[in-house]
C-alpha cells in the first residue's frame, strides 16, 4: 500500500469518525432537550397540582423562586 493510499484510508476513517461524532452530539443534544422538556411538563403539572409528589416540591419552589427574582429584576429596571 502506496503513501496516497494509506492517506486515503486515514482520511476515510477520520470522516467516518467524524460523522459518528456528530450523531452523538445531536443524539445527545437531543435527550437534553427532551428532558428539559419534559421538566417543563412536569412543573408546569406540579404547580397546577394535577401531579403531587415529594420529590417535585423542592424544584417547584425553586423555580417559583426564580421566577419571581426574575420578575423583580424586570420591575427594577423598569423603575431606574
Amino acid at each position: 500500500m502506496g503513501i496516497v493510499d494509506k492517506l486515503k484510508a486515514g482520511a476515510e476513517q477520520t470522516a467516518i469518525k467524524a460523522r459518528e461524532t456528530a450523531q452523538e452530539l445531536q443524539t445527545k443534544k437531543e435527550l437534553s432537550t427532551s428532558y428539559s422538556d419534559l421538566g417543563k411538563t412536569a412543573f408546569s403539572l406540579a404547580d397546577r397540582g394535577e401531579i403531587i409528589h415529594g420529590e417535585l416540591s423542592a424544584g417547584v419552589d425553586h423555580i417559583k423562586e426564580l421566577q419571581a427574582r426574575l420578575a423583580g429584576h424586570g420591575d427594577k429596571s423598569e423603575d431606574e
